[in-house]
């Protein structure tokens, strides 16, 4: 004869019960943005590492930040002024070499960080596990503008010059920089900003942003060198692009400036864009990590714009996710 449960063992099962079912529906937790510290941190540019890390470049309050994988804990993992380090825009994590590329800029006159002992403009290479000081290099020129930063196979690191039409290389073990191509498809116009974002194609060609005049631009390489310089037509005009991130086959993650994130994708001579956010303001970068695109809102027009010297931008600060499409990874 079986004998019945005891009323004990009756509440332990029913506790028991309640708590499989729980653990069986509790939804996992979305993290839909995460706040850069900083009370004027406007964040820059954002890049990550395959074990899901990002790392945040900021203008107003310089140094870099960091955001622990799969967490919503950021903390400054750079300091400002570190190396010499002024503003930090570009940044972009090569763990090839376990380094963590920084272009750095002396915006002090603008309320950027007085910490750095920098005056001009340099590319700043940091240990990426450490986040100490590796390496740092001077830009050629007197008014030299480092923007952005990608990396090609070899090591060799590519820099783009908002104030001069030129992309630079450094080559590894370089300790100078070499111009890899010079057009004046890169010019800056009077007042305005010249090349920004850069990344290389699937086709093994460089691409690269013009902010103000708002072009997307090919440069042909052939065995390491660049050999043609092609404006792309749009179906859509581009206003402010900024960064510029691969994807794959021939397409990109772009931002433009006057707010919205896009996939981009290479025809020949053209390209066609399909808009995947918007609303944002200022968008200044993105990084990817599996589905999901991070977009840094910078507000940098209370930044660099004097009429809003007495206007505070909304804070925290914040990088945000975008679920992407299955298409748009492709």
């Amino acid at each position: 004869m079986r004998s019945r449960p005891s009323s004990h063992l009756k509440l332990w099962l029913s506790v028991l019960t309640v708590l499989s079912v729980a653990t069986v529906k509790a939804p996992a937790r979305k993290v839909e943005s995460i706040s850069v510290p900083g009370a004027r941190a406007f964040p820059e540019s954002i890049t990550s590492t395959s074990d899901g890390a990002l790392f945040v470049g900021r203008v107003g309050d310089g140094g870099i930040v960091r955001v622990k994988p799969r967490s919503a804990e950021s903390a400054v993992f750079v300091r400002p002024g570190a190396m010499g380090s002024r503003s930090i825009l570009g940044v972009f994590a090569d763990e090839a070499s376990s380094t963590l590329w920084a272009c750095s800029n002396d915006l002090s006159a603008l309320g950027g960080p007085a910490t750095g002992s920098d005056t001009g403009s340099a590319l700043k290479g940091f240990d990426l596990k450490t986040g100490s000081g590796k390496r740092s290099i001077s830009l050629p020129g007197a008014h030299a503008y480092c923007n952005d930063i990608t990396v090609d196979t070899k090591g060799s690191v590519y820099v783009t010059d908002s104030a001069n039409p030129t992309i630079l290389k450094l080559s590894p073990g370089a300790t100078t920089f070499e111009v890899f191509a010079r057009d004046s498809a890169f010019s800056p116009p009077q007042g305005g900003a010249g090349l920004d974002g850069i990344a290389f194609g699937s086709d093994g060609n460089l691409y690269v942003t013009t902010y103000t005049v708002g072009e997307l631009v090919r440069v042909e390489v052939k065995d390491g060198r660049a050999v043609r310089v092609t404006t792309l037509s749009g179906t859509h005009h581009l206003k402010l692009p900024d960064a510029l991130r691969a994807l794959g086959d021939n397409s990109f993650l772009l931002i433009e400036g006057s707010g919205r994130l896009d996939r981009v994708v290479i025809q020949g001579d053209a390209f066609a864009v399909r808009p995947i956010r918007g609303g944002f303001a200022t968008p200044t970068s993105v990084t990817r990590i599996g589905t999901i695109a991070w977009v840094s809102e910078g507000q940098l027009s209370f930044f660099f714009d004097p009429s809003k010297n007495n206007a505070s931008p909304s804070l925290p600060f914040r990088i945000y996710a975008v679920p992407l499409r299955e298409e748009d990874t492709k």
